[in-house]
């Protein structure tokens, strides 16, 4: 008993000052902390629907995905309810937005999801997403150009379109450039 009275703070000791047995003590600090096994039981429903409702959006990395589901993982070990492997990787798998479709198609042929890890599917997942978005970024990048044109075209206007086409070859000659460096 000595034991629990100096493991618990102020507020739980109260609950099991008048306690003789420490199998009493224990079961009351047990029930203060995990809830009644009705309590444990609502609990474990609530994070299985949020499991099985968990969807990857457009905006979120996968990181973001992994952390989630680990975060889901863990309250429902805490519960008493672990989760295997396989099931975290097939869960992921079905998480997936449709621009991972052919990679999960892929893994799914190439490879045994009852043993993969999870850390094996989320990195694999990274290293789509960082060249996926590598390209994405790639193909927004463009040139923008103003025309300014009238009905007459002075001397001096052709000049000013002589400046900007030199304009346009240089930009054009930097892009190439840095196309090839980079």
């Amino acid at each position: 008993m000595n034991t629990l009275f100096n493991g618990v703070d102020k507020n739980m000791f109260r609950l099991i000052n008048n306690c003789t047995l420490v199998k009493d003590a224990w079961d009351i600090l047990r029930t203060t902390h995990e809830g009644t096994s009705k309590v444990k039981m609502l609990k474990l429903q609530l994070i299985s629907t949020k499991f099985e409702n968990l969807k990857m959006n457009d905006d979120e990395s996968i990181q973001d995905l992994h952390m989630k589901i680990l975060d889901i993982a863990n309250v429902s070990g805490a519960l008493g309810e672990k989760m295997t492997k396989e099931k975290l990787v097939r869960k992921i798998l079905r998480s997936l937005p449709k621009r991972f479709d052919m990679k999960v198609t892929a893994i799914e042929k190439a490879q045994d999801v009852k043993n993969m890890k999870v850390e094996e599917l989320i990195g694999s997942l990274q290293t789509l997403e960082m060249t996926t978005s590598d390209k994405s970024e790639k193909k927004n990048k463009g040139i923008a150009f103003v025309s300014n044109t009238s009905d007459d075209q002075t001397e001096g206007d052709l000049k000013t379109d002589e400046e900007i086409s030199e304009a346009i070859v240089m930009v054009l000659t930097r892009t190439n450039q840095s196309t090839n460096y980079g």
